[in-house]
């Protein structure tokens, strides 16, 4: 029973890890194509905002099971390094029609969301999936310079953790 958990935790971790397609436009160490997103109060962000910035972009949406287990590690991410510069924008593929903003602000407060949460449009989807089929989460780890350091497909805190740490110590 044992051995069969660990080998089920070693699978996931085998296919949700790092990966880049060769395919997408969006490659380790290329710069990340900005955007200009609404938040859920309507104001335009901009990926430039963050320039200086560590940025994890979340893409995920609420009937996600995978992106609901990943937030409060993400909670937990914000608080630990925020004051070491990074900034989490949480990219919602939940379409408008079927989820307001109102209905994302109050699942923001029943999870305790510390991190902004942000509306996708198709060409953020088409600059960060080109095309492939979005999987969520799916996670970008962009650093300082607007660089994509890494693409996290699902949830694997283990990895995330690790580009982390590894970008955060280096500053």
């Amino acid at each position: 029973m044992v051995k069969n958990r660990y080998l089920g935790i070693f699978i996931i971790l085998l296919f949700a890890g790092i990966s880049f397609s060769c395919k997408n436009k969006v490659k380790a160490n290329s710069i990340a194509p900005d955007f200009v997103l609404l938040d859920l109060k309507n104001r335009p962000v901009s990926l430039k905002d963050y320039k200086g910035k560590l940025v994890l972009l979340d893409f995920w949406a609420t009937w996600c099971y995978a992106c609901r287990m990943s937030i409060p590690e993400l909670i937990d991410l914000q608080k630990r390094y925020k004051e070491k510069g990074l900034c989490i924008l949480s990219i919602s593929l939940d379409s408008p029609e079927y989820v307001t903003n109102e209905e994302l602000l109050k699942f923001k407060k029943m999870m305790g969301i510390n991190y902004r949460i942000l509306r996708a449009n198709m060409k953020v989807i088409n600059d960060y999936f080109d095309d492939e089929k979005p999987v969520i989460p799916t996670m970008f780890v962009i650093d300082r310079d607007g660089r994509i350091k890494a693409k996290i497909i699902g949830f694997n805190p283990v990895a995330l953790r690790e580009i982390l740490r590894r970008l955060l110590d280096d500053y």
